[in-house]
């Protein structure tokens, strides 16, 4: 059964203690390796892309239960622990610059892996449109600044990344077995604080009629898309809004789109010159970003009636406290012992001894 839910991220400044850190990195790399020998790596791909799994591991290694860091020091922390050639699974990315890297990683990981040209630049297009996608087809007002691209040896993937709005933070999840489109309902979770108001959602399936239009749009020429929002600059954002009472959008009153930027209008141009095929293909161009997109979805629906989906998107504890000592101080001895344990018993599975692994497994038979 699919779970839905909300969850309050708020901002907390200060930085993870790094006594903490070192600890993270060994429990949540012990628990990583349980569930890879345990299940396969494809079943850990899809635990990173349940917000619930995952607020849920940041608070058992002892993280914030509440707080935004807790998405950015929990995939640090992974990405440390997780060692490609022994575990066959790579963290890859992570907060501000070093999201940046990721193409560079993955192509580093193509000679431990064995991955081929081809499965190496599908990987660095999957980050790259999860990336834009939710900056440029989901505008909601977070500003994206974390982008984790978890990646295994067979070259499935699942991208967790974060973004900022005021104090609040929103996160979403992707799932590589679970994309069938990366512009049509992509995400596997999204988690965040409170649902905005207005939010352009153009991968949302309502918007497939304005994604169709916005290419045809964009393949006439962005003469005729000037020309046409000219015609129709006497129409208002109100006017549109007004007609269909499940849509609210709060503009100024008389608040029309009379020209585009000079910006927009060179983005265009170079669409136009590929002549895309599809809603994909255009968002995956070079300067198609949130300003193209807002603009052509704006002039679909003033043009053609077709709105988008101006819904928002938005859809987790306690087992070794929390860094700030919320519900209560992390418990030093108990984590070094928990740590202990799963180690242990990583280590004896590894030279074939089951025992431990099955004792933690009936363990967690009993409590559920």
């Amino acid at each position: 059964m699919k779970r839905t839910g909300t969850a309050e991220l708020p901002l907390h400044y200060g930085a993870c203690p790094p006594w903490l850190f070192r600890r993270m990195v060994r429990l949540s790399g012990a628990i990583a390796e349980a569930i890879v020998l345990e299940y396969g790596t494809e079943e850990f791909l899809r635990r990173m892309a349940d917000p619930f799994f995952f607020q849920s591991l940041g608070c058992v290694v002892g993280f914030d239960f509440h707080s935004s860091g807790l998405t950015t020091t929990l995939t640090g922390a992974l990405r440390e622990a997780l060692n490609p050639e022994e575990l066959g699974m790579a963290v890859c990315g992570g907060k501000g610059r070093v999201s940046k890297s990721v193409p560079q990683e993955i192509q580093r990981l193509v000679d431990v892996f064995s991955f081929s040209t081809a499965k190496a630049e599908r990987l660095k297009y999957a980050s790259r449109m999860a990336a834009k996608v939710d900056n440029a087809c989901v505008q909601d007002g977070y500003q994206l600044y974390h982008h984790a691209f978890i990646v295994d040896e067979h070259g499935n993937w699942a991208v967790v990344q974060q973004g900022m709005n005021q104090s609040f933070a929103r996160r979403y999840h992707w799932l590589s077995e679970k994309v069938a489109s990366f512009v049509e309902e992509p995400h596997a979770g999204i988690i965040g604080d409170r649902g905005e108001n207005t939010v352009l959602d153009m991968t949302a399936r309502e918007s497939e009629e304005s994604r169709k239009i916005s290419v045809d749009l964009v393949c006439e020429g962005p003469k005729k898309i000037l020309a046409e929002v000219r015609e129709a600059g006497q129409r208002s954002l109100d006017e549109f809004t007004g007609r269909r009472s499940e849509y609210k959008l709060i503009m100024p009153r008389g608040h029309t789109i009379t020209s585009l930027s000079k910006q927009t209008m060179m983005a265009l141009r170079r669409a136009y010159e590929i002549q895309p095929q599809n809603y994909e293909e255009l968002v995956s161009l070079s300067g198609i970003g949130p300003k193209a997109v807002r603009a052509l979805a704006l002039v679909s629906a003033l043009i053609y009636g077709k709105p988008p989906s101006w819904r928002d998107p938005v859809r987790y504890s306690f087992a070794h406290g929390g860094k700030d000592g919320v519900p209560f101080p992390v418990d030093r001895q108990t984590y070094q012992r928990t740590t202990e344990i799963l180690e242990g018993a990583i280590e004896a599975a590894r030279f074939g001894s089951e025992e431990k692994m099955k004792a933690i497994r009936r363990l967690h038979e009993f409590v559920g």
